[in-house]
């Protein structure tokens, strides 16, 4: 025969293992106060495009065009009734994570300084990223009939002979580089080798054309 003590004992144990059940959460904890400051883009790009430049590390008027371009597709639509944050959000996002490494571009600083979790922050980099693949030969292609395209590779060919030299004028739309670190500090002009990984190193730079392949240590 249960006491009124052990029945209500029962009753509370029965109270909280429905609560535990319908809540899966037994102590909550406190919401942290939060400033999210991505809506300082907005103003950025009127008022100071080098800030927003600074940030999403391109020009404003670069990233109203990819907005425009990637907006319309179908990764960015569902029937959820918590639909999805802009386009336009998602993507500075993407790009302030592409723009920086290391401590500056993990995705709890992307999370608090968007004012979304961290795993909306996953979300955010998938769905751009397929975007801009599917995208791909639609944003990187030169038409040789375009004089617009015509100019703008003639203008990225003088960019690189004026950066580096005449000889690889030709390889105007990429190059990889790969650091090879060296055993010590060089004894001539040892700080111009520390790299930004705390590494003396040389970097491997490899340009290919449809002619010839180069290699170039710097």
């Amino acid at each position: 025969m249960n006491t009124p003590a052990v029945t209500n004992l029962i009753n509370q144990i029965s109270a909280l293992h429905d609560e535990v059940k319908s809540t899966c959460v037994l102590n909550q904890y406190p919401k942290l106060s939060h400033a999210p400051q991505i809506h300082l883009l907005d103003e950025w790009k009127v008022k100071k495009p080098k800030f927003f430049l600074r940030k999403l590390w391109v020009q404003p008027l670069i990233f109203d065009a990819i907005t425009a371009k990637i907006s319309t597709h179908h990764i960015f639509y569902n029937n959820s009734n918590n639909p999805q944050l802009p386009v336009h959000i998602q993507l500075a996002i993407f790009l302030n994570a592409a723009g920086h490494y290391g401590n500056a571009a993990t995705p709890q600083d992307m999370a608090e300084w968007a004012g979304v979790s961290v795993g909306t922050v996953h979300n955010y980099y998938k769905r751009v990223m397929i975007t801009i693949l599917d995208h791909n030969d639609k944003f990187i292609h030169f038409n040789q009939e375009n004089p617009a395209d015509i100019a703008e590779k003639e203008r990225a060919k003088a960019y690189v002979e004026a950066k580096t030299c005449a000889e690889w004028r030709g390889g105007f739309l990429s190059v990889d580089g790969t650091p090879f670190n060296l055993f010590h500090k060089p004894g001539w002009h040892g700080e111009g080798f520390f790299d930004h990984k705390s590494n003396y190193s040389l970097s491997n730079q490899v340009r290919s054309d449809m002619l010839i392949h180069k290699i170039l240590l710097t």
